[in-house]
């Protein structure tokens, strides 16, 4: 318990630290709900998107989609399905559309029975011994997220697509080929890399299946 409670601390200390963004602006959201056009082919005209391999933007932290919207423009998180998809775009454009999906209301997900108590375990109380902190920590104990730290929210979201992430940082911890875009203090390098892949596909369900 001691143990959990330690990363748990380190985890708030993380989430205070925040993933940075361009500062000082504003975003629009009815300016972004044109710009976002674009976007419904693959997230839906809402951001609710219907294939999950694409993430849901619905509902998500202004800062974290602007960041990560950032990231991909910049080359800092390769993502192919997104190749050429915001260049051109202003830190002002990239705001607009992050201002319009934040406003967008999330659908729900499910969570797989067979996997809802290895799920929430790790979601809940991490692994210790492995480094792994508990998710809810930064992402809330509802999955709800930390909007103004930029931790995104979790809830809802495909199982598939966060699974493709937890595997894509655990491969970032010693190849630079996967995500690295989690800054310098490697949060979710770290926690992801102590992850067996039962692990990742059971706490990548239960945070679907969160409200």
């Amino acid at each position: 318990m001691k143990k959990v409670a330690i990363l748990f601390s380190l985890a708030i200390g993380w989430a205070q630290t925040g993933f940075t963004a361009a500062p000082g602006l504003v975003g629009d959201a009815a300016a972004g709900k044109a710009q976002a056009a674009v976007c419904a082919a693959c997230h839906g005209p809402d951001g609710n998107s219907v294939v999950p391999t694409f993430p849901k933007l619905a509902g998500q932290g202004e800062k974290y989609l602007l960041k990560q919207m950032q990231d991909i423009r910049d080359g800092a998180r390769p993502v192919p399905t997104m190749a050429g998809q915001l260049d051109g775009k202003s830190n002002q454009d990239l705001a607009d559309i992050a201002a319009y999906f934040a406003e967008q209301t999330s659908t729900g997900g499910q969570t797989d029975p067979e996997l809802l108590a290895l799920g929430e375990t790790v979601y809940r109380s991490g692994i210790p011994e492995r480094n792994v902190a508990a998710c809810a920590a930064c992402h809330s104990p509802t999955g709800a997220g930390n909007a103004p730290a930029g931790f995104p929210a979790l809830a809802g979201q495909h199982a598939d697509y966060i699974a493709a992430q937890l595997i894509a940082y655990r491969k970032g911890y010693e190849d630079e080929t996967g995500r690295i875009n989690d800054g310098d203090i490697r949060i979710m390098r770290i926690t992801a890399f102590g992850l067996s892949d039962r692990e990742i596909q059971a706490v990548s369900s239960y945070a679907a299946g969160l409200h």
